[in-house]
């Protein structure tokens, strides 16, 4: 069963708090503040498809909270979200097919709900 709920993991909780509230107006949004956290969200939530992750965050960064997510849930839709600019993880992580797409913060609502429509077609 799949659903429309997108998942976004950030450990700044107004990253958190901004995204849940801005794309929450037209998809569930889940939201987890640490990759462990996610990975949890995950198994309890299998039905979930899109998950966007900050690149940079303490005990795992995105790339590699995907990398573990990826393991258990290859079908899902991954993309990086971050406010630096595209480094040599990010790019690698595109090429091998790891993520699907890298966005820009601050957030571009046009680009993330043309990202969520494009995944959910």
């Amino acid at each position: 069963m799949s659903d429309n709920t997108v998942l976004y993991v950030d450990d700044e909780p107004m990253n958190l708090l901004l995204f849940k509230k801005l794309i929450g107006c037209r998809y569930p949004v889940e939201t987890a503040s640490s990759g462990n956290q996610a990975l949890q969200i995950l198994k309890e939530k299998p039905e979930i498809q899109l998950i966007f992750s900050d690149m940079k965050m303490p005990e795992m960064n995105g790339v590699e909270f995907i990398s573990k997510a990826k393991e258990y849930y290859k079908e899902k839709s991954y993309y990086i979200v971050s406010g630096y600019e595209m480094n040599e993880d990010i790019n690698q992580a595109l090429k091998s097919g790891l993520i699907s797409a890298y966005l820009k913060k601050p957030f571009n609502l046009d680009e993330i709900f043309k990202t969520i429509q494009n995944s959910i077609v």
